[in-house]
């Protein structure tokens, strides 16, 4: 392999590690908004101590994940003057504003409240730290909704002009609300949604076969449930509105994702098949006819453009083709879990969740990362979908890369996988620890009630 897909390996592995974390964190801080809500609301009365169990519990699952975000993605930064050196040089007019909102906004009010979140119990009062809860959510939202404007820009540039070959903003507003920002950003928050939430419902299920279970166990468990089956069904929609969007600004992408080679009307939908680039076909396809066009369309015979009309400006055909059907397929799965989950709490309702089927709960258990495999196949479409260009249609990603020696970039590269496997082992076995060995809730120090009780 040349410098240039050694350095693009060595990007999407940065990434593929770091957007693992967030995909958790942006929706977990939520869950622990509504559990911190609950304890709140039921203060006094027996449910208020399972609700804080569950806070507990998951401010650290919560806080490991923030520390592996953030050391990753500052890791992943440094990418951008080491290996692409060309990316900000052409476009770090557009990019280090965006990038620096992201610090100052969210990254400052997350690091503001984040200490009173994780050690304000019992030194401040529930209010304050309910609001600190709050703003660490609302934080890690903010986070995503620059870091998504920016990577949105990239695939629907808008709002720049072009001085001297660099990109220079015209229009801040048309630049951090492009055509594809409301569908991306949406169809992350839902994902992020569905990856905490079967995250917990996985955990508090393993809590529940080893027995190690407590109420805050049971009410996470049935609060994720829940969350998740009307997540699914709303993602499904959202997914359905984006690829609309897609088909509008990056027919390429679209052509690649469902394998058409040729222009035509009213095309058929291919659900599986080997794609073949060479000879411009899929091999041994399963096709729906017209299914395509309707889906892409909303009208059986719509046209539908193929590769074929964009010679040498679309992306591979195949890592697109699967990574899509992969996102779709773990999606379908998660909803038929969510809703059977769901189905069985609604009849179980009022009984004790300890006696929930094996089967369901040995299920729950094998989707706890599932989440994780749906983002990193969807986030394979996006990306891998938008070559070959870095600022869709303006930049190419082989303008933009450093001429470092092949044999630096792939030592770099295998160290990088080396430590990201072993820090992903570490993440998984410390959940696992947390999980069959739970701490019990601390006693809280009682607040002083006048400055008297400070010997003030």
């Amino acid at each position: 392999m040349d410098t240039f897909m050694l350095s693009r390996i060595q990007f999407a592995a940065n990434i593929s590690f770091h957007i693992l974390f967030p995909s958790i964190t942006i929706a977990l801080c939520w869950f622990l908004v509504f559990f911190r809500l609950r304890h709140t609301a039921t203060r006094g009365t027996p449910a208020a101590l399972g609700w804080e169990q569950a806070y507990y519990f998951w401010t650290k699952v919560f806080a490991l994940s923030f520390a592996m975000g953030v050391v990753s993605g500052i890791t992943m930064s440094f990418q951008f003057g080491t290996n692409w050196p060309g990316f900000m040089e052409q476009v770090g007019n557009i990019a280090g504003p965006l990038l620096g909102y992201e610090v100052l906004t969210a990254f400052f009010l997350e690091a503001t409240f984040l200490g009173i979140m994780l050690f304000g119990r019992g030194h401040v009062s529930d209010r304050v730290h309910l609001v600190a809860t709050l703003m660490v959510a609302f934080g890690t939202t903010l986070s995503a909704f620059w870091i998504l404007s920016l990577n949105s820009w990239m695939q629907t540039p808008a709002g720049y002009e072009l001085i001297d070959g660099k990109f220079h903003a015209a229009d801040w507003l048309a630049i951090v609300f492009n055509p594809s920002f409301p569908y991306r950003l949406g169809h992350k928050l839902l994902a992020s949604a569905l990856t905490a939430g079967f995250l917990i419902a996985g955990v508090s299920a393993w809590q529940l076969i080893r027995a190690t279970a407590t109420e805050g166990t049971r009410r996470a468990l049935r609060t994720a449930i829940i969350a998740v089956a009307i997540a699914t069904p709303l993602q499904i929609l959202m997914g359905d509105a984006h690829g609309l969007n897609t088909l509008e600004h990056q027919p390429a992408k679209i052509a690649a994702i469902e394998g058409i080679w040729h222009t035509e009307r009213g095309a058929p939908l291919t659900l599986l098949g080997l794609p073949n680039e060479q000879q411009g076909r899929t091999d041994y396809a399963v096709q729906i006819p017209k299914a395509a066009s309707l889906i892409l369309a909303h009208d059986p015979d719509a046209q539908l453009r193929g590769l074929d009309e964009f010679p040498g400006a679309h992306p591979p055909v195949a890592p697109v083709f699967w990574g899509f059907r992969v996102m779709v397929g773990v999606g379908l799965l998660m909803l038929a879990m969510a809703w059977t989950g769901a189905l069985v709490l609604y009849r179980r309702r009022g009984q004790d969740l300890a006696g929930l089927p094996r089967p369901l709960l040995y299920a729950l258990v094998g989707m706890t990362f599932s989440g994780w495999v749906a983002t990193l196949a969807g986030w394979c479409v996006t990306e891998i979908g938008r070559q070959p260009y870095l600022v869709y249609g303006l930049l190419e990603t082989a303008h933009a890369v450093a001429p470092h020696p092949v044999g630096m970039v792939a030592g770099t590269l295998m160290t990088y996988l080396v430590v990201y496997v072993l820090l992903l082992l570490a993440y998984v076995g410390v959940i696992k620890y947390m999980a069959e060995h739970p701490a019990k809730l601390p006693p809280a120090a009682p607040l002083p009630t006048a400055p008297g009780a400070m010997g003030t």
